[in-house]
């Protein structure tokens, strides 16, 4: 069975954008868009919802920094609102049950696994426990006025092991961790599931 990653950027008070900050906050460290460009992972399918979709293929039109080599990637988009074509190369839609289907992914796929923003799918993904990693980029900046997107609001309890950490040029911090839902508060009963 494959692994899956989810992966996030946030800010520290935990959005994934903010009204009219640039995108990565305006702080994608060449060191930072180095590492994305150099990752093993770069090459492995990534699963997004319609959302994440639409404004990634937006931007990936428009010429972002560092969404082109996103083109050649194998990509899944789960969706009952999107229809077929679409227009980001190497993009596969599927409209049935999101959760089954990644679970099929997960021991079909040649490749390890890994999500690109999606919220609500990420969530539902955790909560199934189809996640194997749980990775953040915490970029330095607190967006409480203008942030948008909050990543964990609805999300279960979640336990953590650290398993990787780096600090990117401008403070740029990536954590990646081992998640387990818990049913709870630990020691407040079954803890873990």
């Amino acid at each position: 069975m494959q692994r899956l990653t989810v992966d996030f950027i946030i800010s520290l008070d935990g959005y994934g954008a903010a009204e009219g900050w640039p995108g990565w906050w305006g702080m994608e460290s060449p060191e930072y868009l180095g590492w994305l460009e150099q990752s093993p992972e770069r090459d492995h399918p990534i699963l997004m919802g319609a959302t994440t979709y639409r404004l990634m293929s937006s931007l990936a039109a428009s010429g972002e920094p560092g969404t082109d080599m996103l083109d050649a990637v194998p990509k899944v988009v789960f969706s009952s609102s999107l229809a077929e074509p679409l227009t980001w190369p190497n993009t596969r839609l599927v409209t049935t049950d999101a959760i089954a289907a990644v679970r099929a992914l997960k021991e079909e796929s040649d490749r390890p696994l890994r999500t690109l923003g999606s919220v609500s799918l990420c969530r539902s993904l955790l909560r199934a426990g189809l996640v194997d990693r749980y990775r953040v980029v915490v970029f330095p900046v607190i967006t409480g006025a203008t942030g948008t997107d909050r990543i964990f609001d609805g999300y279960p309890d979640v336990r953590l092991e650290l398993v990787e950490s780096r600090t990117f040029e401008g403070g740029l911090q990536l954590l990646e961790y081992v998640p387990t839902v818990l049913d709870g508060p630990p020691g407040v009963g079954p803890a873990a599931r």
